[in-house]
């Protein structure tokens, strides 16, 4: 029975410290959809489709490992960031092209996608690359570890919807709007820890006093 016996989603998102210590890095974040399905599905005529509607800033392009060698399952990415410039088109076309090449190539090698299926599954791959990315290896390699990731959830069928049903309302988003509860819930947990730190005070006030 076959692995990939339908269309498939799968997400990935990578995103750690700047190396300056200022926070998250936003600038090299790689965030991954991806579908891929086999031959005769939707998945196919999606990288067919996404393959030869280029306009202006939306560009697909072939995941290719190296020149001349196109990786297997056939792999079409395209950019959730409207491409503006020279720089911007080289670090799709380069680092994150590679990064996606390389992890698709590892999920056939590690047998999460089976070889024996490999030359007829269609696998198309979102890239967000922002516009003021300024690290390649990061892009590179983020966006590697973003396409496994989606690749193997894709797989898995994961998550689950029950999963998703438990975990949902307090699971975080890195992006999302400051809402009111938000902070509401931030000045509690604030609150609550200056009480504990006094409580903490109080007690080390209190075993001075002893004799």
């Amino acid at each position: 029975m076959a692995v990939i016996d339908r269309v498939l989603i799968g997400e990935g998102l990578v995103i750690e410290d700047r190396p300056d210590g200022s926070g998250l890095d936003l600038k090299n974040v790689a965030h991954i959809d991806l579908i891929m399905g086999p031959r005769g599905s939707a998945a196919e005529d999606a990288f067919c489709r996404t393959l030869t509607d280029q306009k202006q800033g939306v560009n697909g392009l072939l995941a290719i490992a190296a020149p001349n060698m196109m990786v297997k399952p056939n792999t079409v990415m395209f950019n959730k960031v409207t491409i503006k410039d020279g720089r911007q088109a080289v670090q799709m076309f380069g680092p994150a092209q590679r990064g996606v090449a390389m992890a698709v190539m590892d999920c056939v090698a590690d047998g999460t996608i089976p070889l024996e299926e490999a030359d007829d599954v269609f696998i198309c791959v979102g890239v967000f690359i922002d516009h003021k990315a300024d690290m390649d290896d990061r892009i590179q390699d983020w966006n590697y570890r973003a396409t496994k990731m989606a690749i193997k959830s894709a797989v898995k069928r994961e998550p689950k919807a029950a999963e998703v049903l438990k975990q949902y309302k307090s699971a975080s988003h890195p992006f999302a709007a400051k809402t009111a509860e938000n902070q509401n819930r931030r000045a509690e947990d604030q609150a609550a820890a200056l009480a504990i730190e006094q409580m903490k005070e109080r007690s080390k006030d209190k075993a001075l006093y002893k004799v």
